[in-house]
C-alpha cells in the first residue's frame, strides 16, 4: 500500500498552524496579538460583596407611579389636590366627586399590584404585599444585570457579577491594580444613576437655605444640594416631571462655548411627550436636572422643548462624564447598593497559583508523553504530537475569543491533557485487537479506527453535555472549568481522530514493508498470528 497525504492530515496541519499562530502571544506574553485573560484568582483584582437596599425600590416605584398619575390627571383635565408622597404610599384628594370613576380607571391603568384605599374624596395608594415582594426581588435581579452591563461598558474583561443570598451581590473584577482604578470601579458600581427632571418651587426658593426638611415636605417639596457647590440648596417639587426610566441613550459631548464635557440624553416617546408638554406649559419657570439627589443644572425654560432630548452639565471631567453616561445608558438602579465587603487580591497569590498549575501541567504532560512512546512505539509518538497540538489549539481558541482563564480553568487544562490522549489509547488498543486476529497492518489500522469511533464519540458527547450543564448553572470559576473542558474535548476530536489517522496514512507504505509492528505499534505479532495473515 502506497503512502499518501489525505484530507485528514491536511485538516490536522491546518489546525496545527492555526494553533501555533494564535497560541504564541499567550505563551510568549508578547505585546501584539490576542492573549488569554487571567481571572481574579490568577492576576489579582477586586473582590466585593454588595448589599442591595431593596426597601428603597418601593419608595422609588411609588414616586414613579405618583408622577405618572399626576401627569395623566393634568392631561385629562382631572382635578386633584394635596398630592403627597411617603416612603411606601402616596395620597391625594379629588375635587370633583363625579370624576371618581375616571380616577379609578386612571389608577388601574397606571400600574398593576396597587392597593387603593378611599375615604370620601381622599385616595391613598400603596403596593400590595405580593407586589412589594416582587418589586424587591426584581430590584436585586435588575441590580445584577445593570452592574454587569456597566462593567462591560467600562471595559473590564469577564467580570463576575452574581446574586448571593437574599439581598447580596458578589462582584469580582480581575485586573484592577491601582487604587484609582479600584475607586473608579466602586463609584461606577454604586452609582444609582437616577435621573429626574423636576420643577423648582420658585415661590419659596429664596428660603431653601434656611428651610428644614420637615417644612419642605409640608409643601410637597424636597431640598437638594447643588452638584458643584453643595452649600447651595434648591427647593424642588417632590413629584418629578419624569425620571430616568424614560431615558434611552446618554452620550458624552463638549459644550461649544466652554469646551467642557457635558452629557446629552435622549428620552423615549412617552418621555418626549411629557417633557414637551411640561416645557410648553411652564415657559419662564426653571426645570432642575437632578442626578442621584444632586442638582446639576436648573435652566430657565424659554420655549417648548420638543424632540425628547436634553443635556447635563456639571463641571465633569472627561472620565466622570464618561462614567456617568455609562451609568445612565445601562439604567438606573431601582434600589441603591452599598459595599458590604471589599478585598484587593494581590497578584502574588495569582503567580503562586500559576506556578503550581504549570508544574502540574508540565509533570502530567511529560509522564503521559513518555508512557505513550514506551507503550505504543511510533503510534505513541503520533499521539504525543496530537496532544501538543491539542494543548496549543486550546490556548489559541481561548485567546482568540478573549476567554478568561481561572485556577479551575487551569485544572480543566490539566484534565484535558489526560482526556486528549485517552482517545488515542482506545484507538491503539482497537488496532492491536485487530492485529491479533491476523489482519494486515493497514487493515488493522482502518478497522481499529472504525471500532474505536463509537466509544470515543459517546464518551466525548456525554462529557460535553456535563460541561454545558456546568456552564449554564455554574458561577464564574465553574464556567471557566466548563469552557476549557469543552474546547479541549472538541480539539481532541480533531487531533486524535483526524490527526493521528492522517499520520498513519503517510507512513503506511513503510509500515507494511517493514512488518515491524513492535516499532510502529508497540506490539509484536506472534508467528502463529503471522501465519494466519
Amino acid at each position: 500500500m502506497r503512502s499518501k497525504i489525505t484530507y485528514r492530515l491536511i485538516a490536522f496541519l491546518v489546525a496545527a498552524i492555526f494553533s501555533l499562530i494564535f497560541a504564541m502571544p499567550s505563551i510568549l506574553q508578547s505585546e501584539k496579538g490576542d492573549k488569554i485573560n487571567l481571572g481574579l484568582d490568577l492576576q489579582g483584582g477586586l473582590h466585593m460583596l454588595l448589599e442591595v437596599q431593596s426597601d428603597e425600590a418601593i419608595t422609588s416605584k411609588i414616586k414613579s407611579i405618583a408622577a405618572s398619575v399626576n401627569y395623566a390627571a393634568k392631561r385629562d383635565d382631572l382635578l386633584m389636590d394635596g398630592l403627597k408622597l411617603d416612603s411606601d404610599f402616596f395620597e391625594f384628594e379629588i375635587l370633583d366627586p363625579d370624576e371618581a370613576p375616571k380616577f379609578d380607571a386612571l389608577l388601574h391603568s397606571a400600574a398593576s399590584g396597587l392597593e387603593i384605599a378611599k375615604t370620601g374624596e381622599k385616595y391613598r395608594v400603596s403596593l400590595t404585599p405580593e407586589e412589594i415582594a416582587s418589586t424587591k426581588e426584581y430590584a436585586i435581579a435588575q441590580a445584577v444585570d445593570t452592574i454587569r452591563n456597566r462593567l462591560d461598558q467600562f471595559g473590564l474583561a469577564e467580570p463576575t457579577v452574581a446574586k448571593q443570598g437574599e439581598s447580596y451581590i458578589l462582584v469580582e473584577l480581575p485586573g484592577i491594580k491601582s487604587s484609582e482604578e479600584e475607586q473608579r470601579a466602586k463609584d461606577l458600581i454604586a452609582k444609582a444613576a437616577h435621573l429626574q427632571l423636576m420643577a423648582l418651587d420658585e415661590i419659596r426658593q429664596d428660603r431653601a437655605l434656611t428651610m428644614s426638611e420637615e417644612e419642605a415636605k409640608s409643601y410637597g417639596d424636597v431640598i437638594y444640594p447643588d452638584a458643584k457647590n453643595p452649600e447651595y440648596k434648591y427647593l424642588i417639587n417632590e413629584i418629578p416631571v419624569l425620571d430616568g426610566a424614560m431615558l434611552v441613550d446618554a452620550r458624552v459631548a463638549f459644550d461649544q462655548n466652554t469646551n467642557q464635557p457635558i452629557i446629552n440624553f435622549t428620552l423615549n416617546s412617552q418621555g418626549a411627550q411629557i417633557f414637551g408638554d411640561f416645557t410648553g406649559e411652564n415657559v419662564g419657570r426653571r426645570l432642575a436636572i437632578v442626578l442621584d439627589g444632586k442638582v446639576y443644572s436648573a435652566p430657565r425654560i424659554n420655549e417648548r422643548i420638543g424632540g425628547g432630548s436634553g443635556q447635563i452639565s456639571g463641571g465633569f471631567s472627561v472620565q466622570e462624564a464618561h462614567d456617568v453616561a455609562i451609568a445612565l445608558r445601562s439604567g438606573a438602579l431601582l434600589a441603591p447598593v452599598s459595599v458590604s465587603e471589599s478585598r484587593s487580591i494581590g497578584p502574588s497569590l495569582g503567580q503562586d497559583s500559576i506556578d503550581q498549575s504549570v508544574k502540574a501541567l508540565t509533570f502530567a504532560a511529560i509522564v503521559i508523553l513518555i508512557f505513550m512512546v514506551l507503550y505504543y512505539g511510533m503510534a505513541g509518538v503520533f499521539a504525543d504530537i496530537a496532544l501538543v497540538v491539542n494543548i496549543l489549539f486550546l490556548i489559541a481558541f481561548m485567546a482568540l475569543f478573549g476567554a478568561t482563564l481561572t485556577l479551575p480553568g487551569m485544572a480543566g487544562i490539566v484534565l484535558t491533557v489526560g482526556m486528549a490522549v485517552d482517545a488515542n489509547v482506545i484507538i491503539n488498543e482497537r488496532i492491536r485487537e485487530v492485529l491479533k486476529t491476523g489482519a494486515s497492518i493497514s487493515q488493522s489500522i482502518t478497522k481499529g479506527y472504525e471500532n474505536a469511533m463509537s466509544a470515543i464519540v459517546d464518551a466525548n458527547i456525554t462529557t460535553l453535555i456535563t460541561s454545558a450543564a456546568l456552564y449554564a448553572y455554574g458561577t464564574g470559576p465553574v464556567k471557566g472549568f466548563a469552557v476549557t473542558m469543552s474546547i479541549g474535548i472538541i480539539a481532541s476530536m480533531i487531533t486524535a481522530i483526524l490527526g493521528t489517522h492522517g499520520m498513519f496514512e503517510v507512513v503506511m507504505g513503510k509500515m507494511e514493508k517493514s512488518k515491524n509492528t513492535k516499532f510502529w505499534l508497540g506490539y509484536k505479532v506472534r508467528k502463529a498470528q503471522n501465519a494466519g495473515i
